[in-house]
């Protein structure tokens, strides 16, 4: 199981601070969204490089930007261990999976709540990641959609059937009291905003996660 708290959550301010904090966590989960794709504007390629000098956590990247093909290298350069892509923003999404893995970088693929799974049933063979939204992606702080899990289950059995090693992960809404119930269903990467990065801190925000799920 992975822990992959959410920079979107953290204060900017103390970015290297907030880095150090959740060094016990797996990765470091960075959402770049660019208020098309989605309606929300977060960050780019120079907080992801700034986090990467002040970390050497596992770089997830979650690419919310409208055909994002355009803008895999200067991720991978900045800093990316891995990319993650949507199948909505692309028409060529086989191609954009090829272009990250040739890039040297773990390739991910992930869809909208309201998307049919089989949208991404094409590339699960070629692909180091599923993401399952479990929220409508733009915004941090939303709930975690319960159907989710119905949906985690099915791409647990399609990935089981192919035998695929592929991290089955799930980003919205994750918190310690449904953290259980979404590995339960078949998750091993969670990826947490908010539940982490509280008032108390991020290293109190892992505990808390972390027993929620022995």
């Amino acid at each position: 199981m992975h822990l992959a708290p959410s920079l979107l959550s953290c204060d900017f301010t103390r970015l290297g601070e907030e880095l150090r904090t959740i060094q016990s966590a797996d990765w470091a989960h960075v959402d770049v969204m660019d208020g098309q794709f989605v309606p929300n504007i977060s960050f780019g390629l120079p907080i992801l490089a700034a986090a990467r000098r002040a970390s050497n956590l596992f770089m997830d990247v979650h690419l919310m930007i409208d055909r994002p093909e355009r803008y895999l290298r200067d991720f991978a350069d900045a800093g990316a261990d891995g990319l993650t892509v949507h199948v909505e923003a692309t028409a060529h999404i086989h191609r954009a999976v090829q272009q990250i893995h040739e890039l040297g970088k773990k390739a991910g693929v992930t869809l909208n709540p309201g998307t049919p799974l089989e949208a991404v049933r094409p590339v699960l063979a070629d692909v180091d990641l599923v993401l399952v939204m479990s929220v409508n992606p733009g915004f941090g702080g939303q709930k975690f959609i319960p159907q989710s899990l119905d949906r985690i289950r099915t791409l647990r059995r399609w990935l089981d059937e192919l035998g695929s090693p592929a991290e089955l992960q799930v980003d919205g809404g994750v918190s310690p009291t449904n953290a259980r119930a979404v590995v339960n269903a078949g998750a091993t990467c969670l990826v947490a905003g908010s539940a982490v990065f509280g008032s108390d801190g991020a290293a109190a925000g892992l505990e808390r996660l972390r027993e929620a799920l022995k």
